[in-house]
């Protein structure tokens, strides 16, 4: 296990940036990749000097917004039938697919912001809206928005703890306990703020109705 361990911290100081630019573009099609892990594993490795860490949060947002892009094309132009058709091959279940489309319908441009930061909807987030035809304009600066929080949040604190922390198995574990207290410290107000706003426009609209 130990020289495994070395031989994964050999690929990424040899390869880092190019191996997180596949998983983090890949993984926006709903294929099973560990996108979150790839980016705290990378900025870990930065974090020793041999990568730099301004070049790994660029790469990570890159290849975030651009893969996330390329699936709202495919979602516009293919639709949600053809997705399902041939999603199971990569994961992508009906079931996994209608709760995605619920939690953007039901909150819009706002699930695109905090879908980065959580497994399924990260995954599926431009496929449904696509298909569900969320003006671009909306869906590219809500995305650009969620893959900035994102990408700062987990190279941040990755590379913060790889300067004091020997590689990933440690520091994934309190990585982990970070994060479940400061996720939801970044992700609540988006949800109360998007949700007021909402409702105002919604009893504007009401207002304004004859």
């Amino acid at each position: 296990m130990h020289h495994l361990s070395e031989h994964f911290v050999n690929l990424i100081e040899s390869y880092g940036l190019i191996v997180l630019f596949v998983t983090l573009f890949f993984e926006t099609f709903g294929l099973p990749l560990p996108g979150e892990s790839a980016l705290v594993a990378t900025s870990a490795v930065a974090a020793k000097g041999s990568l730099n860490i301004v070049a790994v949060a660029a790469v990570a947002g890159l290849a975030a917004i651009a893969g996330d892009n390329v699936a709202y094309l495919i979602g516009r132009h293919y639709g949600r039938a053809l997705i399902l058709a041939y999603g199971g091959r990569f994961g992508i279940s009906e079931e996994k697919y209608q709760a995605a489309e619920r939690a953007t319908e039901k909150y819009g441009a706002y699930v695109v912001v905090c879908a980065r930061f959580f497994v399924v909807l990260r995954q599926l987030n431009g496929l449904v809206a696509g298909s569900a035809n969320m003006p671009w304009p909306r869906f590219f600066v809500a995305n650009v928005v969620g893959s900035a929080l994102w990408v700062s949040f987990w190279a941040t604190i990755a590379y913060q703890f790889g300067q004091h922390i020997s590689l990933l198995p440690k520091a994934l574990h309190h990585l982990s306990l970070i994060a479940a207290i400061l996720i939801p410290a970044i992700l609540v107000p988006v949800f109360v703020f998007g949700r007021s706003g909402l409702k105002e426009r919604s009893s504007d609209a009401s207002k304004s109705s004859p």
